[in-house]
This record gives structure tokens, sequence and C-alpha cells, in this order.
């Protein structure tokens, strides 16, 4: 269906334009200069907008039906947002922050350990009830308010906790993640050596225990535990070997410590690698989306190219066909398992970067009319495809691995980290010409992370920028902003490049954006949206964008289907919960998780207390408080698209702390 643009009533365009070239101060709009309006009653009710009326907005808006409320002080000048250069920057931009690391490390692994075939089954479905829904909604609000993470919730006031909330997850986000990157920078650094540093037990930081070829096939019989079979080693004494990967991952890079009260020194060369990192981030988001649109060009794309070049080496490996068979072999009886629906819940919320706000600070950056409705399906399919995808080039090198050393695939298979800096390292030490296919493998690793985490960082300097506008403008403001969030994420880093920064580490990442974080922002979105605000009246709202109507498959997701699924999954993490653990041996310490949970909660608590405290603050009866902070606070963009079918421009709100600039409250 094609889209008609939606004209703009002449009153919406005039009061707009005045708003735009002749901003007004206080005494102005109060005393009826150019374009003057009369004042408010004393008691704070808004006075009919009469014949008193000057200036070119009189013919158009004059009129017993509209009403004006004016903030006190200077009005500040109507600054017209930033927009994509085109609106293949956006698609770019949303694969390069969603397609990320977890569609590498972690699909492959969650589809083999729940019945590889059959586990689609779950994740398709749970990506149609609660993926798109949640994912298409957070893009839809960004561009429909042309706000922030935190101002996009002008939708319904009250609620204004959800923004605080998505930018505490994203700091934290931003602040862990970029370790991951640092850590292949420096495996990138060192693949440029003839002999790869991880492949030899002849260094400096192995220990007798190293051993650099494992022959398990050799030990199968339990009567040859005292018969030496490698080297020196006893069958008993291999099971207690060490490889030479995780000696040079767990001594060198970590050079880990034996607890999170052991912090030890700083690494120094992992602390420059986080340095370049950062910088690298920094030079990427500067200058805002006019810069990040051109850079995710090559960062978004790149990678499959080296996917694509990696799969044609994995296939032509021996073994590689059973490393593949054992991805996509189905177990039907793994569909009855509470556990593989909960994994693919929780995998599709972690790749579709769902609850962080750096969608809707992407969609902000859309034209009004742009059919984010289309894109949501879009670039779910290409999440989803990328994760499918990456399977097959994953197990195929995991299948050559296990045919290499002689065991089960089981005993390969890895994810996460360890899929990253030790399976994965290990299988292309045994190939020829290793060094390039190491390089290759973590330069691939390096631009999945890298796009992932500028445009995190974009989104959280732009829900900061929108709580600052027009008056508080500068020049530099944005590369102010960017240059203050990459130096105290720094800072909090340093903790994590010292020996005991893998236990930090995992703190944030088991705690501050885990599951339960963002499944409790994803139900809180979707409650908001479709019953305080109103599911038929956001689908107005997008009808008005994209000139048409979605399927009503999206209201009834809002408003019944997904926050049942997030609140299941979240539940269900709830009540299974388990201490951290690192490697399965080293337990944190009781003050660890009270450090983890006050991270968790941290973001957690922004919405009940943002919303309590709104309403202590409030005046009148519960019914009037509530009323009063969930009506919707509109921008000067929606009075010039939506006006031509509002009844009456309800009023201009009243100056707050939060908002000091003119906006439009309307009645749609």
């Amino acid at each position: 269906m094609e889209k008609q643009a939606l004209p703009a009533s002449s009153c919406s365009l005039v009061l707009l334009e005045e708003t735009k070239k002749s901003p007004l101060n206080g005494s102005e709009w109060l005393n009826g200069g150019s374009g003057g309006y009369p004042t408010s009653a004393s008691n704070g009710s808004l006075v009919p907008l009469g014949s008193g009326v000057t200036g070119s907005a009189s013919g158009a808006c004059a009129g017993p039906e509209k009403k004006v409320a004016v903030a006190n002080g200077a009005v500040p000048a109507y600054q017209e947002r930033e927009t994509w250069t085109r609106q293949m920057d956006f698609i770019m931009s949303c694969v390069g922050f969603a397609v990320g690391l977890g569609n590498v490390w972690r699909f492959p692994y969650l589809c083999y350990k729940n019945g590889g075939g059959v586990f689609l089954i779950p994740y398709m479905i749970i990506v149609f009830v609660g993926g798109i829904p949640i994912f298409f909604l957070e893009i839809a609000l960004g561009q429909f308010m042309k706000a922030g993470s935190i101002n996009v919730w002008n939708i319904a006031p009250l609620f204004k906790g959800l923004g605080y909330a998505s930018m505490v997850i994203v700091f934290f986000c931003n602040t862990y993640y970029i370790m991951v990157l640092a850590w292949g920078f420096y495996y990138l650094i060192k693949s440029f050596n003839a002999t790869l540093p991880w492949s030899t037990c002849n260094n400096e930081w192995n220990t007798p225990s190293c051993l650099e070829i494992f022959r398990h096939q050799d030990c199968n019989n339990a009567s040859l535990a005292n018969t030496t079979i490698s080297g020196n080693l006893t069958c008993g004494q291999l099971a207690e070997a060490r490889s030479p990967i995780i000696e040079f991952w767990e001594n060198k890079v970590l050079n880990i410590s034996t607890g999170l009260d052991d912090v030890g020194e700083f690494n120094w060369e992992l602390m420059l690698c986080l340095v370049a990192v950062w910088v690298m981030v920094y030079f990427c988001v500067w200058k805002g989306v006019k810069s990040t649109g051109k850079i995710v060009y090559f960062t978004a794309t790149f990678p499959y190219v080296v996917l694509i070049i990696l799969l044609v080496r994995g296939v032509t490996l021996p073994g590689a066909t059973n490393g593949i068979m054992y991805y996509i072999k189905p177990e039907w009886s793994k569909l009855w398992e509470a556990q593989v629906w909960i994994d693919a819940g929780t995998q599709i919320f972690f790749s579709y970067a769902i609850g962080l706000g750096a969608l809707t600070a992407l969609g902000s950056y859309n034209r009004f009319n742009n059919d984010c409705y289309k894109d949501a399906f879009v670039l779910a399919l290409i999440n989803s495809g990328t994760s499918f995808f990456a399977g097959f080039v994953v197990f195929s090198i995991l299948g050559f691995m296990a045919h290499e050393q002689g065991v089960d695939i089981s005993q390969v298979a890895e994810s996460g980290p360890g899929l990253a800096f030790i399976a994965y390292p290990m299988a292309v030490s045994l190939m020829p010409v290793a060094p390039l296919w190491a390089a290759l493998f973590f330069f691939m690793l390096l631009l999945l992370g890298l796009d992932s985490q500028f445009v995190g960082v974009e989104g959280f300097v732009t829900g900061i920028l929108d709580l600052f506008p027009g008056k508080q403008f500068h020049r530099y403001k944005r590369e102010i902003a960017v240059a203050i969030c990459c130096s105290l994420c720094f800072i909090i880093d340093l903790s994590m490049v010292t020996q005991g920064g893998m236990y930090v580490f995992q703190l944030f990442d088991y705690y501050s954006a885990s599951g339960m974080t963002l499944l409790w922002q994803a139900f809180w979105e979707c409650i908001v949206v479709a019953w305080v605000y109103g599911a038929d009246r956001f689908m107005d709202d997008v009808a008005r964008m994209i000139g048409y109507r979605p399927f009503p498959w999206m209201k009834w997701c809002w408003s019944f289907i997904t926050p049942c699924v997030c609140m299941g999954i979240f539940l269900f993490h709830l009540f299974n919960y388990k201490p951290l653990t690192y490697n399965n041996q080293y337990v944190y310490p009781w003050w660890g998780e009270v450090i983890g949970w006050c991270l968790a909660l941290s973001s957690m608590l922004c919405i009940p207390v943002s919303l309590i405290y709104k309403l202590f603050r409030a005046k009148g009866t519960f019914k009037e408080r509530w009323a009063h902070l969930t009506c919707p606070v509109w921008g000067p963009h929606q009075l010039e698209y939506m006006a031509h079918d509002i009844k009456s421009l309800t009023s201009l709100s009243p100056c707050t702390d939060d908002n000091k600039v003119i906006i439009f409250e309307s009645v749609m």
C-alpha cells in the first residue's frame, strides 16, 4: 500500500514556524507581543485564546477552543532533530548494534545444547510473540516521539523511570562489553606472529602441566590409568594437564588471581588495548548519526565477508560434517523441556538488544513517515538469519577440532568467551597458515563488537543530550558528552584490567545487563504503551506515521502475549537463581553477590521508585494525579504532523524541571 504524507494544518505550521523563527521571552508571550498569548489564570488553569491574539498566528489559530499555557522565562527556539542521511544508514546501524557477539558465540551453542534443529521451533515462536513486537515497539516509539530513551516516555510521563532504567542498563553494558573488544584486539595483535603464542608450551607463562597434544582416545580403558601415554605423563596425569591456549588465556591475557578480593596488578598491555578501543569508539560516535551512519556500512557488513570465508574454509576441513550434524540434528524430546523455551526467550532478548534504549535512540533519527513496521521485520530476519548462519561456521570448525583431538564434539562445544578465546583459537592453531585464520577471526570479532559498542554509546549520549535542549546548546556539546561518557566508562574498566578483573567482568555480565533486567524492562514497556497510553491509540499513531495500520497481531502481543512471556521467563529466572561462580569452581563471596544485586536493582528499581515519587509529589486525589501524570506531552513535530485532525489544542505544557522547552499537549 502506497504511503501518503499526512498534511499539517495551517494552525500547526504557523505555531511551529513562529516558534522556529522568533522565539519569544516570557513577557512577550504573556503581554501580547508578536504572536502574543493571554496569560494563564492565577490558579494555573488555562485561559481561552481569544481575539486578542495578534501576528501571523491570529488568523489560523484564533478560536475559543484553543488554549495556551506558557513556560516561565525565555522560550528557546525549536531545533530540528538530526536525521539519517539516507534510510539505509538506519538499517545498517540497527544491524550493527543488534547483530553482535551473541549471534556468533551464544546462539550456536544453545542450538546444539537444546536439541539442534528442534531449538528453532521455540526460538521462532518467541521471535513472533516477543522479539519482533518489542523490537518494533521501541523503534516506532523513538520515531514517533523524536526523542532518546528518557524523553520518549513523555508519552506517559509517570513512567519516565523506564527511560532512566534503560540508561542505567546501557551504561553498564557499555562499560563491561568493551572488555571483550579489548581482549579481541589483544589476540588480533598476537596473531601477527609466525607461530601463534597460544599454540606452544615453551612460553614464560606456561606451567609444567602444559601439554600441546592430548591423546584421550588412548586412555578410554580405565586399566591404563598408570600407563605412560603422552611424553612423561600417565593417563591419570593427563586428566590434570592443561592446553597452551587455556594457559595463554588465564596466565597471560587475564593473569587471573585467586578471587574477587585479590585485585592484583594492572595488565599494562591489556590496558593499552582498552585505550585503543575506546579511542576508536569515541571517533565513531563524536559527530553523531551523520558519521555513525557511514561507519556502520563497513563494521556491519565486513563480518559477513569474514563469516563466508571462514565457512568455506571450515566445511573443507576433516570432521566438519560431524560438527554441523551435531549442530542441526533434532532431538524431539527436548521440545518438552522448560529450559529450552527459557533459553530461546533469553537469547532473543539479548540478541535483539531489547530494553537498552539504543533502538529507541536510533529510531528517533528517522523521518516521521519512515516505514518502521517493514524495517522491524527486515531487521529481525537479518538478526536471526545471522545467528543460524554463524552456527554452521562455528560447528564446522569445532567438528574439525574434535576430529583432530580424537574427542567427542560435546567436549569442545563452548559458549561465550570460552568459544571466542579458547575453543576457536585452539581450532585455528591446528589449521595450515594458522596466523591468517586467527587474524581474520579476531578482526571479525572486533568489528562485530565495535559497532554494537559505539551504537550503545550513541544511545546513551542521545538520552543525555535530550535532557539539555535549546538554551543549553553548545557548539561542541556532543563531543564533550561523548568524551565524558567514554572517560567515565574507562575509569570503571580499569578494575577489569587487573588480575582480578575477570571476576569483576562476570559480576557486570551476570547481573547488570542480565536476562532478568531486560525482561523486567520489556514487560513494563508493553504495559505502559498498551494499557496506560493505549494499544489502539498507539496503533493509530503508527498508522499516522507509516500511512497504514499494522496487523492487529502487534496490538494483541503488546497487550497480552508479550507481557506474559516476559514475566513468565523472568519468574523462571528468579525461582531458579543460582549463585555466580567462575569456571564452576570459584564461588563468589556473599559481598560479591550483594554488589551484583545492587547492579541489577539499580536499573530495576528506577521504574517503581520514579512512579511512587511522582505520585507523591503531585497534588489532588489519586485519580486526578494519575490522569495528570499519564497525560502525554507532545513535541513540536507532533503538532506539525498531527494537528490536522486534532479538534482542539489543549495546552502548551507548563514549565517543569524535566523539560524547559516549548512542548505541546494535544488530545488526539
